[in-house]
C-alpha cells in the first residue's frame, strides 16, 4: 500500500488575498445612486440675491463711538462712563437732535455679547434710529 503526499486533485489551500471585486462593485453602484439623487433632494428657491459692497465709514463729528472693552467698561468717544444708566441717560440727552447722530458700535472681539446687547438696547430704550458696527475689514479673502 501507498501513500498520497501530495495529490494536485482537490487542491485545499486557504486562500490568503481578498477578493474586492464585490466591494468595488458595491462603491460603484452607490456613487451612481448618489450622484443621480443629490439633484433632486438639494432644491433651492430661484430668487434674486443682493449683491454687497464695502462702503468706507464716513466719520463725521456728530457720530458718536461706543466701545466695549473686554472687561465690559463702556465709552463714550473716549470718556469712561460708570454703568450703564449713565450711558442711557446721554443717549437719550442727544435723541431729540436733528439731524440724530449715528451711534457706533467698537466691541472688544473676546468681550461678552452681554455688554454688546446692553448698549443695543440702551439705543433703543433712548429713540436712537442709526446705530452701526465697526469691525476689523477681513482681508484673508483678497
Amino acid at each position: 500500500m501507498g501513500m498520497n503526499v501530495g495529490s494536485s486533485e482537490g487542491d485545499d489551500e486557504v486562500m490568503a488575498t481578498i477578493n474586492t471585486t464585490p466591494l468595488v462593485d458595491v462603491m460603484l453602484v452607490m456613487l451612481i445612486i448618489f450622484l443621480i439623487t443629490i439633484p433632486v433632494v438639494v432644491k433651492t428657491v430661484p430668487v434674486e440675491l443682493p449683491t454687497a459692497t464695502n462702503e468706507a465709514t464716513i466719520t463725521k463729528p456728530e457720530n458718536i463711538v461706543i466701545a466695549v472693552d473686554r472687561d465690559g467698561g463702556v465709552y463714550w468717544n473716549d470718556a469712561l462712563l460708570p454703568d450703564y444708566a449713565a450711558l442711557l441717560e446721554q443717549l437719550k440727552a442727544i435723541a431729540p437732535l436733528s439731524p440724530q447722530p449715528e451711534i457706533h458700535i467698537r466691541g472688544d472681539a473676546l468681550t461678552r455679547f452681554e455688554g454688546i446687547g446692553k448698549v443695543i438696547v440702551n439705543c433703543q430704550r433712548a429713540g436712537i434710529l442709526k446705530v452701526g458696527f465697526i469691525t476689523q475689514p477681513d482681508l484673508s479673502g483678497r
